[in-house]
């Protein structure tokens, strides 16, 4: 059954109905010159169940939010927005489904949203066939690659090779340069395990040990003594609903003793840091695509956003601060609707025959300035290799907190184009 977030009215807005907004309100109204053309149909596929329920959660909460200010600032060219949100299960194959269904059931524009790399690699094919264009929201380097397709891009949040590239300097330099890796045995993991080791070697370290584990494992001390006794750094990325218990354990195996731990902020996604068997993450290392707490250098764009997605300063819902958000990953939501905006606006998007005209519009944005639709940072778009490139955080647990102790510049994110997209017919 398709879900519709937050609206309990046929016919009504999204956006509206998250702001308790009724069907004779100003916001509806704003539009109604525009009504012969009806609302722009936005095909969410979002992870409501399966492994990535968390982040299919938090991932919507940030869609409602934009999509309330962008239909508050008049929509795209006129017209409300409207999303469709449907659950793929974190299943590649009901991936394909969701796809299929937004493009020949609801009549979408675009499809947008996919975080797990294993859905996007199910999901883009379809998008190809569909010719519906398939904005990701997903950290993989499939989109980058060439793997997929010109339907398929990633203009709002970064991808693992450039993430890890600008990670290794620091790691080698502060930490240490015999490292053993754990990552989830699946794309995502995989994209961890390559890069990363080869970023690594590039700065004159190795990589020991590789450790795989099944992303739907629910315990992992068994895995622990494969680490070698050398290991200076533990390196490790885990996705799930086994978080918690996967970063407990790894404390409790370690005690005292532990090599300096640096680790992508995915293993503690939507967990408090507080919780109790936490405390050895005390002076650890993180990646973070956008720090959780609010630093002293906050920015009013991301106080701006906090705001409207209802994040406390601690990465908490305002309403339960039990409730910890996905922050590192959550705004690639948000950024990446402005870009379906932007794009549409540029391309003067009035239908489905102007799908062309849409990538083509993106593909040609080069530059994204750090503003309210961009909050994380600046950007620069790849129209070539459908991937944006961006800054990227390390913190360090200070105190129970996350701490941004190293800020990268884009550059150090870039590598050589792998593919161009744009020599693809559509």
């Amino acid at each position: 059954m398709t879900q519709k977030l937050m609206t309990n009215r046929r016919g009504l807005l999204m956006g509206a109905a998250a702001g308790g907004l009724l069907a004779s309100s100003p916001l509806v109204s704003r539009f109604a010159h525009a009504q012969s053309s009806g609302p722009i149909k936005i095909g969410f596929q979002q992870h409501s169940t399966g492994i990535g329920a968390a982040y299919g959660r938090w991932y919507g909460r940030t869609t409602e939010a934009a999509v309330k200010k962008i239909n508050e600032e008049g929509g795209i060219n006129g017209r409300e927005v409207q999303i469709v949100a449907e659950d793929d299960g974190t299943d590649p194959k009901r991936g394909a489904e969701v796809v299929e269904k937004f493009a020949n059931q609801h009549d979408c524009d675009v499809a947008f949203g996919t975080l797990f790399s294993h859905v996007v690699f199910g999901s883009a094919p379809a998008a190809g066939e569909l010719k519906m264009p398939y904005f990701v929201v997903s950290e993989g380097h499939h989109v980058a690659s060439g793997a997929l397709n010109r339907y398929t891009l990633q203009p709002g949040i970064t991808d693992v090779k450039s993430q890890v590239q600008a990670m290794a300097p620091y790691v080698a330099k502060n930490l240490g340069k015999k490292v053993t890796m754990v990552f989830p045995d699946f794309a995502f993991g995989h994209d961890h395990r390559d890069f990363f080791t080869a970023a690594i070697e590039a700065q004159g370290g190795e990589v020991l040990k590789h450790i795989a584990i099944p992303p739907t494992e629910t315990s992992f001390t068994k895995y622990f003594p494969q680490i070698p006794r050398e290991t200076e750094v533990l390196y490790h990325v885990m996705v799930g609903p086994g978080v918690l218990t996967f970063v407990k354990e790894l404390g409790e195996f370690f005690g005292p003793s532990s090599p300096a731990i640096f680790g992508f902020i995915d293993s503690l996604e939507a967990v408090d840091l507080a919780s109790p068997g936490l405390e050895f993450l005390e002076n650890t290392y993180f990646w973070e695509g956008n720090p959780r707490y609010a630093q002293a250098d906050q920015t009013e764009y991301d106080k701006a956003f906090r705001a409207a997605v209802g994040v406390d300063a601690n990465g908490a819902s305002v309403s339960d601060s039990a409730d910890v958000s996905t922050y590192a990953h959550m705004f690639g939501c948000w950024e990446t609707l402005h870009v379906i905006k932007a794009g549409m606006e540029a391309s003067d998007y009035k239908g489905p025959e102007d799908r062309a005209k849409l990538i083509e519009a993106v593909e040609a944005m080069g530059a994204m300035d750090e503003s309210a639709a961009h909050p994380q940072g600046p950007k620069i778009f790849n129209g070539k290799t459908h991937q944006t490139f961006g800054v990227q955080y390390i913190s360090q647990v200070q105190n129970g907190k996350l701490v941004k102790v190293h800020t990268t510049s884009i550059e150090d994110t870039m590598y050589p184009d792998e593919v161009d997209y744009t020599t693809q017919s559509f």
